[in-house]
C-alpha cells in the first residue's frame, strides 16, 4: 500500500459515499487510476465494506458500556468458548483482547439500565468461565472518528 491508497481510503473513511470523480479529485488521480485503485484496495482486503454511522441514541440504544472481563482460566476451550459466544451477542459491537490485569473489553450498547442488567444476566453470565465483570458506563463522548492518522 503506497501514499495514493492511504489518501484514498482516508477520504472514504470521511466520507464512504462519496463519487468515484470526486474521491480522484481529492486524492489527484483521474477516476479510472483512482478507480482501479479502490477496486485492487477492496479486493485485497485493505477495505473490509462500507458502513452508515449512525447516532445510537436515535436509534433507540442511548446508553454505551465498556465491559472489561477477566476469564477465570486461559485454557484454549474456555477462551474459544467465551470467543465464539461474544460473537453471537448482538449488544456487543466490538470486542478486544487485552494485555494486563484484565481479558477482554467489550463495547455495548443498551436502550436501558434495565436492558443492561438483563445483558449481563441472560448473556454473560451464561457464558461461564468469567472470574470478574468490570462496567463503565460512557456519560459523554469527547472524540469518535473512523479516520485513520496520516502515515506521511
Amino acid at each position: 500500500m503506497d501514499r495514493k491508497d492511504r489518501q484514498i481510503i482516508r477520504a472514504l473513511q470521511r466520507d464512504g459515499r462519496m463519487t468515484n470523480q470526486d474521491l480522484a479529485e481529492e486524492v489527484n488521480l483521474s477516476p479510472s487510476p483512482c478507480l482501479r485503485r479502490l477496486r485492487n484496495l477492496e479486493t485485497s482486503g485493505a477495505i473490509k465494506g462500507f458502513s452508515v454511522d449512525v447516532d445510537p441514541s436515535a436509534y433507540g440504544l442511548p446508553i454505551t458500556v465498556f465491559v472489561r472481563i477477566r476469564l477465570e482460566r486461559h485454557n484454549e476451550d474456555d477462551v474459544r468458548r467465551f470467543e465464539r459466544q461474544v460473537q453471537t451477542i448482538e449488544e456487543i459491537l466490538e470486542c478486544h483482547v487485552l494485555t494486563g490485569a484484565m481479558d477482554y473489553q467489550l463495547r455495548v450498547v443498551v436502550s436501558d439500565l434495565d436492558a443492561y442488567e438483563r445483558f449481563i444476566r441472560t448473556r454473560i453470565h451464561p457464558i461461564g468461565g468469567i472470574a470478574s465483570i468490570d462496567t463503565s458506563f460512557v456519560y459523554g463522548t469527547v472524540k469518535k472518528t473512523a479516520v485513520f492518522p496520516a502515515l506521511d
